[in-house]
């Protein structure tokens, strides 16, 4: 049975890909921050551990690293957002976004790439954003951020293959979630209208997407950017 740990699992995109690999047989484990009570009933309904963790602080990357020890698959998932015009975005706004989206999930993965090392075996699965290969008005440290995530897959791919680990990134369109509850009905509208598929995304669409990046299915795929969005950046 192969391990899978996942950032950001106890709600959103993040739950639901917790859910699928659950199913699918896997040994789960996934991260928290802000939403301890539904990771807790999330763990106990699919039977996976989760834990608490910050992925901007070295410190918990480096507990984290001792609770789930070996890992073979990593999916990071964390991630924040921030609507804003770029002349309101400060230092500190900046830095939250970049400090979670990019660097967190760097330094997630390098924890566990030696482990992978020495088993010649790993999965590296980045979930970007479709607004890092298009870009976004009002969001531009989040789509540098994302974007970012790109260079990061391509390198550590190069890097990595020779030692059995693939390295990819998923890029969502706009996905039914509490994270994108807040955006205004009518912008929500106009997003859905300019979606070849005219749906909102589900957080199983990733999900089922991951399970095959993880599988032995995908071996000779890796450094890749693939959409999931409906055909929104076509």
């Amino acid at each position: 049975m192969k391990t899978v740990l996942i950032t950001g699992g106890s709600t959103g995109i993040g739950a639901g890909i917790v859910k699928e690999f659950s199913k699918a047989g896997y040994s789960v484990i996934f991260t928290y921050k802000n939403h301890k009570n539904e990771a807790e009933l999330l763990a106990k309904e699919y039977g996976a551990r989760a834990f608490f963790c910050d992925i901007t602080k070295m410190e918990d990357i480096n507990t984290l690293k001792e609770k789930a020890n070996c890992v073979d698959i990593v999916i990071n998932n964390a991630g924040i957002s921030d609507i804003k015009m770029c002349s309101l975005i400060n230092e500190d706004d900046w830095d939250n976004i970049v400090n979670t989206n990019l660097k967190g999930a760097f330094f997630i993965s390098k924890a566990f790439i030696q482990g992978m090392i020495n088993k010649s075996f790993g999965r590296i699965i980045f979930i970007g954003s479709m607004w890092g290969i298009s870009g976004a008005s009002c969001e531009v440290h989040y789509s540098a951020a994302k974007a970012g995530l790109t260079g990061l897959t391509k390198s550590l791919a190069k890097e990595l293959g020779p030692s059995g680990i693939t390295v990819n990134l998923i890029a969502p369109g706009i996905i039914d979630t509490e994270m994108n509850k807040n955006i205004d009905p009518s912008v929500l509208n106009e997003l859905v209208s300019s979606c070849p598929v005219s749906r909102l995304g589900k957080p199983e669409d990733i999900a089922n997407l991951a399970l095959f990046l993880a599988s032995d299915n995908s071996s000779f795929i890796t450094g890749t950017v693939i959409p999931v969005d409906g055909g929104y950046t076509i």
